[in-house]
């Protein structure tokens, strides 16, 4: 008996670190989380008193909806928004681009906005959106408006236009990084057989790399679900978050409350993450 407990400690002991690290720093947040959040809270104190109302209290008020049905609502646009604009990008570099030192230099330049703070990376799209800011100077030298837009900055659409160019780098480097695996002579033997661009795509270029826009998926899906500083400074506080409820319940020192809000954030984060990872596994597909 004593040997097979030694045999099994000497197979996983190096499962030992890694598990410790995901009780202590994943597992236990969690659960002192919900446990937090069935305490009593007051105006200026909470006790460890086991109850449910704050529970009660986020799916019986309107705004707890707003700010859920706004997250989501959010986080579909900007993981669009990030594709639509990303994978062009990645299959720009991945395919059309054959050196391996301009590609890196091309993604290198991809995540040089990264070499800053995050804050200033937002706070840098004010001058940017504003009536007198550069984007409306451009258009209007252009001719394409006659007068500055209005609705650019301290609105959703503001709010949008920054969250997508801030995680744009996470759907544009994995979806490159697949691309870049192909074997061009795939793609010619294709053309050869007479198949064209959109075969292409849907039965060579879409399945290998859907590994990579499987990743940049999550990654741009758990940052934009968690968000609350790009609502916050771009939208003018307008665009209600959860990120910014639990921000605003933390600020007032409700820990119940703010508990709640970040059960019900991490549920639905999860739910995201099982629901692509249901796509390809990325364990044997990376």
């Amino acid at each position: 008996m004593s040997g097979q407990r030694g045999n099994w400690f000497t197979r996983h002991w190096q499962l030992i670190p890694g598990s410790a690290w995901m009780i202590l720093f994943l597992i236990a947040p969690l659960i002192m989380m919900i446990y937090v959040s069935f305490w009593t809270q007051t105006s200026f104190d909470i006790k460890p008193d086991l109850t449910t109302k704050s529970w009660q209290t986020f799916f019986s008020q309107p705004v707890y909806y707003s700010a859920l049905w706004n997250t989501i609502r959010v986080w579909l646009i900007v993981l669009v928004g990030t594709f639509v604009l990303g994978v062009p990008v990645a299959i720009f570099i991945g395919l059309f681009v054959r050196s391996n030192t301009v590609q890196t230099i091309l993604l290198v330049l991809a995540v040089i906005p990264f070499w800053t703070s995050f804050l200033v990376r937002i706070v840098a799209w004010k001058p940017m959106l504003g009536q007198n800011g550069a984007l409306n100077i451009i258009l209007m030298k252009a001719h394409i408006i006659s007068e500055p837009l209005s609705f650019l900055l301290y609105t959703e659409v503001g709010m949008i236009i920054g969250m997508i160019q801030i995680y744009l780098v996470f759907v544009v480097g994995p979806v490159t990084f697949m691309l870049s695996r192909i074997d061009p002579n795939v793609i010619e033997a294709a053309r050869d057989l007479g198949a064209g661009t959109g075969r292409i795509f849907k039965d060579i270029l879409l399945p290998l790399s859907r590994p990579g826009l499987v990743t940049g998926a999550i990654f741009v899906s758990v940052l934009v679900l968690g968000e609350f500083a790009t609502p916050a400074s771009l939208s003018g506080r307008k665009v209600n978050l959860l990120g910014n409820v639990i921000v605003t319940q933390v600020g007032s020192l409700k820990w119940a409350f703010a508990s709640v809000a970040g059960v019900v954030l991490t549920v639905v984060i999860a739910l995201v993450i099982v629901g692509l990872l249901r796509i390809t596994d990325l364990r044997k597909e990376v």
